[in-house]
This record gives C-alpha cells, sequence and structure tokens, in this order.
C-alpha cells in the first residue's frame, strides 16, 4: 500500500517539492517542528543510535526512556511507531541500502505490535539539506519509495526533509535540525542533541566506517544492547588520514563537507585510530560473542561479562 497523508493515499511523486507542494500542510508540519528548542538529552534512560543501526523498543521498557540520534546531515532519521502497541523504532538512514533498511525496520516495529489489534503505523522523517550533490533529495525520494512500495497502510505524520530542512548561514547552505529524540513512552519526536553517545561509541563508529550495514542494537525484551561480532580486514593503509588537514579529511570522507558539525574531523580521527589499534577485529568479541551492556542502577551502561 502508499504512503496516507491525512489519511489520504499519497500519489507518484518525482521529487520532494511535488509532495510539500501538493501537501501544504506537511510543510507548516515540518516548519513547526524545526522551531522547537533542541532538547539537551540526558543519558540516563536513553538509547543512542549510531549511524547504520536502528533500535525499537515499547512503553513497557524499564531501561530506555527516549531513543535518540544525531550528526544527519545528508543522512536522514526515521521514526517508526505503531499507536496501538506504542512500540517505535528509530533508524540513521545513509543510503547504504535504503530497501532492505525500511523492511528491517518495519519488521522491528510489527513484532512488537503483534498481540495489538487496534492502532496504526505513522511515519516521522528528518535529515537532509539542499547539498549541492542532491545526495539529501536522492535519499529523501528513495526513503519515502521504499515505505511507500510496503504492504502496511503507513501514514506519514512528520517530514522536516531536505528543503524544509534546510538554512543558509553565510552563504552556506546546512540542516536546520541534526538530531531527534523520540520519548518511548508519549511518542513525541523532538530535535535533540546527545553529549553521550554510548555504549561503545568507538567501536560501533568503527563498524559503521568499515563498512558495517544497517543492525539493530537492542534487545528489548531482556534491555540489552548489542554489537557485533564485526568483522573487519587490516588495513594500515587508513593510517594516511592522521596526516592530513582537517580540510582534506572533510572533503574526501564526508558528504558534505561545508555542513559537518565541529567535532566531525576529531570522530574520524578517533575512529581510525580505533581500527588501527584493533586490526583484527576478532579480538574485541572473545568466543566469537557479542559485546553486551546492561543499564546500571545510575542509568549508565556497562558492558555484561560473559562467562
Amino acid at each position: 500500500m502508499p504512503l496516507f497523508i491525512q489519511n489520504r493515499e499519497l500519489d507518484r511523486f518525482k521529487s520532494t517539492a511535488e509532495v510539500f507542494d501538493k501537501y501544504p500542510h506537511l510543510q507548516e508540519n515540518a516548519e513547526a517542528f524545526r522551531s522547537k528548542p533542541v532538547v539537551d538529552v540526558d543519558p540516563k534512560r536513553l538509547l543512542y543510535v549510531q549511524q547504520r543501526e536502528f533500535a525499537a523498543t515499547t512503553p513497557a521498557d524499564n531501561c530506555v526512556s527516549v531513543i535518540g540520534s544525531e550528526d544527519a546531515t545528508t543522512c536522514h532519521l526515521v521514526v517508526l511507531r505503531h499507536t496501538g502497541s506504542g512500540a517505535v523504532c528509530l533508524a540513521h538512514c545513509d543510503g547504504f541500502s535504503t530497501w532492505s533498511e525500511v523492511q528491517l525496520i518495519i519488521k522491528a516495529v510489527t513484532s512488537l505490535s503483534n498481540v495489538c489489534n487496534e492502532g496504526r503505523f505513522e511515519l516521522h522523517l528528518v535529515g537532509g539539506f539542499n547539498d549541492d550533490a542532491k545526495t539529501s533529495h536522492k535519499l529523501s525520494l528513495n526513503i519515502m519509495a521504499a515505505f511507500q512500495k510496503q504492504k502496511e497502510n503507513i501514514h506519514l505524520e512528520t517530514c522536516c526533509i531536505t528543503e524544509m530542512n534546510d538554512v543558509v548561514d553565510k552563504g552556506i547552505h546546512r540542516p536546520i535540525v541534526y538530531g531527534i529524540g523520540v520519548n518511548v513512552k508519549t511518542g513525541e519526536v523532538f530535535p535533540a542533541s546527545f553529549p553521550h553517545k554510548g555504549p561503545a561509541e568507538e567501536l560501533r563508529s568503527a563498524r559503521t566506517f568499515a563498512g558495517g550495514e544497517m543492525i539493530n542494537i537492542y534487545d528489548s525484551s531482556s534491555g540489552l544492547v548489542k554489537i557485533g561480532p564485526c568483522q573487519w580486514a587490516p588495513d594500515l593503509n587508513i593510517a594516511f588520514w592522521l596526516s592530513q588537514s582537517d580540510a582534506t579529511i572533510l572533503k574526501y570522507l564526508s558528504t558534505s563537507p561545508m555542513a559537518e558539525p565541529p567535532h566531525f574531523v576529531q570522530h574520524m580521527k578517533s575512529t581510525i585510530e580505533f581500527l588501527l589499534s584493533h586490526p583484527n577485529s576478532d579480538s574485541l568479541f572473545p568466543g566469537g560473542q557479542p559485546q553486551l551492556y546492561q543499564r546500571t542502577e545510575s542509568g549508565t551502561w556497562e558492558r555484561l561479562v560473559q562467562s
């Protein structure tokens, strides 16, 4: 079935501008969303999702109150929620394999909503901007097209993407909203920033940098964050980047060099240093077992030692 907008089926479209022209209330909703204050999310009860990751849970989860993600420039942040069960999924999509990623998102919410007969699927899309390469435009269209081809009826509620998430600052286009959170209990989606992006931030970044595909990082039934086991081959050539200027790193390792947040270059260097320190990923996963993290009473994540 196609996407629904105000209970009307979304017609075929060739551009995001065409969608906003035909459904002006989407534009109004996007303007209202991007004008909301950015919430600085406390790491306690936060489940942070990095690029090419997703996580899903329900309001019954006592370990997670907010799922969030940020640092999205051309990337898109996708939230799918079932209003009956309250099950919600947040994914950080970069265009790696959009069609299969959308199917994973729907499956994650559906699997947590099986016993619920009432309610509907509601979709919130945030991210991208008017970048010169049109990377954001392409990803916006691909994500919407992928959702439109699913068998489930999906209602598009928030569409703050690409041109509706764009601002010109000193002649440079950049996103207005870089990050979002979703309140697991209420389903509210809001602009957000995250001082803490763990657990295992460097390991997870290294997995994505080394070409890892979209993965689910959370088991809501056990309240555990699960990372890996990951696989990457030793690549000493990446040490080259550590001696390069910030401008060079931005130019070649970013899809949007002029729009990245200030910490982008240091984040890339830390990720490369992690990969160089762990040329064989097997050492990070003794016995081929994933790294597991549990929530402590103080609200932080700690690694679960497996026997």
